[in-house]
């Protein structure tokens, strides 16, 4: 089955981004929002966005970083809660996010909680871009926003415009690849492979 999923193409992924209490789960950091955007045949289908009771403090700079305060998270739903209703929106596509280590990391600590799994294989956008655009500044999410001029609407550190945002990236990325090496319809797995060549080489792997 995980193969199988590996091998489907990559303009039908669910692409996600966390907001967190920190930035590790090993050190007893939860999630406090989840975003994810659908996109299915190269076009974005469906949502998904909850914020989530972490059953701890958030502190005051996440609360500024994020503007989610803990007021807002004190009457949402647990975290494992949401997190068994995402595994259901998830339903076992590929997946996408933006440093997508750190948005793995607590994927798989919060499934782990409410004791859910995912099948998907994941793949990270920030990795990709920095070997197909090797001129942006950064690669950081908003500076990829403006290099390739994607839609936002201005909101940054929230869950699920920062999912829209990298769901468009992803869906630029794509057009790129058809645009100027012929690349339609690619293998999920061709997109994983491609973010782990050398970015010296990538011209030439793309070439191929």
């Amino acid at each position: 089955m995980v193969n199988k999923l590996k091998d489907r193409y990559a303009n039908t992924v669910v692409v996600l981004d966390f907001e967190t209490t920190g930035l590790s789960p090993n050190m007893g950091e939860r999630g406090i929002e989840i975003g994810a955007v659908l996109i299915e045949n190269g076009n974005i289908t469906d949502t998904f966005q909850k914020l989530m009771n972490p059953n701890r403090r958030i502190d005051a700079f996440i609360e500024n970083y994020t503007g989610i305060t803990n007021d807002m998270v004190k009457t949402a739903e647990p975290c494992a809660v949401v997190m068994q209703e995402f595994a259901e929106f998830i339903n076992g596509h590929n997946l996408v996010a933006h440093n997508a280590s750190f948005d793995k990391k607590f994927l798989d600590a919060e499934f782990d909680f409410a004791n859910v799994q995912y099948k998907g294989s994941f793949a990270c956008s920030m990795l990709l871009a920095r070997r197909l655009y090797p001129l942006s500044n950064n690669h950081k999410l908003g500076t990829l926003v403006d290099y390739k001029q994607l839609p936002t609407d201005g909101v940054f550190h929230r869950a699920l415009a920062d999912a829209q945002m990298t769901a468009h990236l992803w869906l630029a990325m794509l057009d790129d690849l058809n645009n100027d090496y012929s690349l339609g319809d690619v293998p999920f797995s061709f997109m994983k492979t491609l973010s782990r060549v050398k970015a010296s080489e990538v011209p030439k792997y793309l070439q191929k």
